[in-house]
């Protein structure tokens, strides 16, 4: 066996793993077979560990044999033909120094909230639904981090997207989780858009979407973009509105405290540590584009040091520790987008590795946190630090206006509402108004029986 066909068939184990675990805890519950707790469990350890291996199996080949790019080739599984014109939706995915790295990051975090989970949500209702939606995400991320074309990107970054979602809904029986789900998949859908166009683009420029064609045939992070400035400009543009949707940056920041209505572990993965860095990912994967565009460039830097500041302004005033550690967040990311930017790529995938790992931690810990300082206190039987108030100090004009502007979160929601929400909404209550007199008026009357329902309202507030 060559060296050659033992990297194929470890690069196929990697994503075959999440792959057989989603088809094993989604068709008996499509049949509604109902799996014990320690069924899905072992499911979960056996999946995670066989891609954790295979992983570290490419890894080792890679440093042994001094490979820096090791392509595993699909093929195409869906093939438009028309004239001139054509449309391959490519599976190809590349193992590197960027995707190496973030695949082993993904199965060890995800290994270890597996085991968290299934002690925390243990008899739990939503048992099963949780660790569906959970191998649903391991396989989105492994697939998003080992893809080799823009197409194997954006169907990885779907099946992220779709499971964060459903998870922050997880408690769907009250109106603010599933109240906040839909505002995340909302923000999702306007990244996925940007997404999408510069897949588009990309094919347009380039005849494919393979990463090689748009930035060139060295391995990563040495690849030189094929296209010119302002071809660079359109596309990174459009992806950098993707990054900023997917990775909480401004403006779209407000579904980052939303995302934490979900349960602890689907917090301390996907919102904390995974899900939050696949934009970051993503400006890594094509940064090339950086080199041949100063406007893309600075836009990346601007970008990272609003939304940096804006969350360490924000974190520093919220009154729950998931808040706080959602913004805290927020500002790590903002200082990788800024590393991304002046071309520290290594230090940038190190510092979000690190990232990754301590925010897990602390999410982890979040719930018994304050409890087991309690015990703590108890046991030494005296108040420990930090139960003193500090007198209160006077304020300038200027800390009570950023006070007020973190406190308020900058505004970001509503200025959303009110400039992208409502006209959009608008222009479709206004093809539903002309869709709904053209249908009276073939019907000869009312034609729409959904009509005479009341709205749902409620009295919940979201989350705060």
């Amino acid at each position: 066996m060559t060296t050659e066909s033992v990297l194929y068939i470890l690069g196929l184990l990697v994503v075959a793993g999440p792959a057989v675990l989603l088809a094993a805890l989604g068709l008996p519950l499509l049949a509604g077979v109902r799996l014990s707790e320690p069924s899905q469990a072992r499911l979960t350890k056996t999946a995670v560990v066989t891609g954790l291996l295979a992983a570290v199996g490419i890894l080792s080949i890679m440093l042994l044999t001094g490979r820096r790019h090791v392509p595993i080739e699909l093929g195409h599984w869906v093939s438009i033909e028309h004239e001139h014109e054509h449309f391959h939706f490519h599976i190809k995915f590349i193992f590197d120094r960027l995707s190496v790295p973030f695949t082993i990051l993904s199965f060890v975090l995800c290994g270890t909230v597996g085991a968290f989970a299934n002690v925390y949500l243990h008899r739990e209702s939503g048992y099963q639904r949780f660790f569906l939606l959970y191998a649903l995400f391991l396989l989105g991320m492994v697939v998003s981090s080992l893809a080799g074309t823009i197409e194997t990107l954006f169907f990885g970054w779907e099946l992220v997207g779709l499971s964060s979602a459903l998870l922050v809904a997880y408690f769907h029986e009250r109106p603010g989780p599933v109240r906040n789900g839909h505002r995340v998949w909302t923000t999702y859908r306007i990244a996925d858009a940007a997404f999408l166009i510069a897949a588009l683009t990309m094919h347009h420029l380039t005849g494919a979407g393979d990463f090689e064609g748009l930035m060139g045939s060295g391995s990563w992070p040495d690849g030189v973009a094929n296209i010119g400035s302002w071809q660079a400009l359109a596309v990174g543009s459009l992806l950098l509105l993707a990054a900023a949707g997917k990775s909480g940056l401004v403006p779209f920041s407000g579904w980052l405290p939303r995302a934490m209505e979900g349960p602890t572990p689907s917090s301390a993965v996907f919102y904390g540590a995974l899900s939050v860095h696949l934009g970051t990912f993503l400006l890594l994967r094509v940064s090339p584009l950086l080199d041949v565009s100063m406007p893309l460039r600075i836009a990346v830097i601007v970008l990272g040091l609003v939304s940096a500041t804006f969350g360490a302004l924000a974190s520093r005033i919220q009154s729950d520790v998931k808040n706080a550690l959602a913004f805290a967040s927020l500002t790590q990311i903002g200082i990788i987008t800024v590393e991304i930017g002046l071309a520290l790529r290594y230090i940038a995938l190190i510092h979000m590795i690190g990232h990754a790992c301590l925010r897990t931690l602390q999410l982890l810990r979040a719930p018994s946190v304050l409890r087991d300082h309690q015990m703590l206190e108890d046991a030494v039987g005296e108040h420990l630090t930090g139960d003193v108030v500090s007198p209160a100090q006077p304020v300038t004009a200027t800390q009570l206006r950023l006070y007020r502007f973190a406190l308020q979160r900058g505004n970001l929601d509503a200025v959303l509402n009110d400039w992208v929400v409502r006209p959009f909404v608008k222009v479709f209550q206004l093809f539903d108004l002309l869709e709904r007199r053209w249908t009276d008026l073939l019907s000869g009357g009312a034609s729409r029986e959904s009509d005479k329902l009341s709205p749902y309202s409620d009295s919940l507030e979201d989350v705060s």
